[in-house]
């Protein structure tokens, strides 16, 4: 059974809202500052024929500002079946549908595969923010743009292109999506507030991607390049296959993966595969 299941929540005494206990065991820090959610809805376009999704919304502070906006239809993935009711009778309306359910659990494809593209707007809860972002990447042919809210450590893993943080993460994502910062949230912006401050991100599929041959081998090669980041890539590289044609190159002694760009990295792994 997934521990997002509301059979595994136990309800505790505090903090609540209206009488419904928020739930340690969901990630859930509601917003509280308007001001964020302009940021939000002024970084998207939303028009009579967009179609948004929204992944956990709590009791609608967000849900409730774009519905005032033009849209043709707003879904929402609320796990916790006490807001998702919440929400429904609170914020009405004939373009908002909302499942509760775990959306990490879903064919999402098939789920949302009418209406489409999709644009996301979404606080993601902090505990899957990874899972989630793998699933947007697995289904970025459905969405049109979004705005998301990580933690600000997740934020500078997207965003880093060298050096400390740089890594797997920053490569794979960057390549697959163009990402902007939009504004960082201090933890006084929730309720209740969260030990660490957050950052908006706007992100856009890219529609063209260099081609990258054996493309899932070489993302494995990439997670071997960052193994341990302290290392240099040589060390990182041998205990994999590439070991030798990689010490034949004659690269630098002291070269790390942090200093290479996604292109250094897409020419090394032609050179060191021998099926290409």
């Amino acid at each position: 059974m997934s521990i997002y299941s509301p059979r595994n929540v136990m309800k505790t005494q505090s903090p609540n809202i209206d009488g419904i206990f928020i739930k340690k065991q969901f990630g859930q820090h509601f917003l509280r500052d308007q001001s964020v959610i302009n940021t939000i809805l002024d970084a998207v376009t939303l028009t009579p024929t967009t179609s948004i999704f929204e992944i956990g919304c709590g009791d609608g502070f967000l849900t409730r500002s774009i519905l005032k906006n033009p849209c043709a239809r707003l879904c929402v993935f609320e796990i916790d079946p006490d807001w998702a009711a919440y929400v429904q009778t609170h914020y009405a309306d004939p373009r908002l549908t909302i499942f509760t359910e775990n959306i990490l659990e879903i064919h999402f494809a098939e789920r949302l595969k009418e209406f489409q593209p999709w644009t996301l707007l979404a606080n993601l809860p902090y505990q899957i923010t990874f899972p989630l972002l793998f699933m947007l990447h697995n289904n970025r042919a459905l969405l049109r743009e979004g705005v998301i809210m990580v933690q600000e450590e997740v934020a500078h893993k997207l965003l880093k292109t060298s050096g400390r943080d740089y890594g797997f993460v920053s490569i794979f994502f960057q390549h697959y999506f163009t990402w902007q910062s939009l504004q960082t949230i201090p933890p006084a912006a929730f309720f209740p507030p969260p030990k660490i401050h957050s950052r908006l991100l706007h992100f856009v599929p890219k529609a063209v991607t260099p081609e990258i041959p054996q493309e899932a081998l070489f993302w494995k090669f990439i997670k071997s390049c960052f193994a341990r980041p302290r290392r240099t890539l040589r060390n990182n590289l041998s205990a994999t296959p590439y070991a030798e044609r990689a010490a034949q190159l004659g690269f630098s002694d002291t070269l790390r993966a942090q200093e290479m760009t996604f292109e250094d990295f897409l020419d090394l792994w032609k050179k060191v595969n021998p099926q290409l």
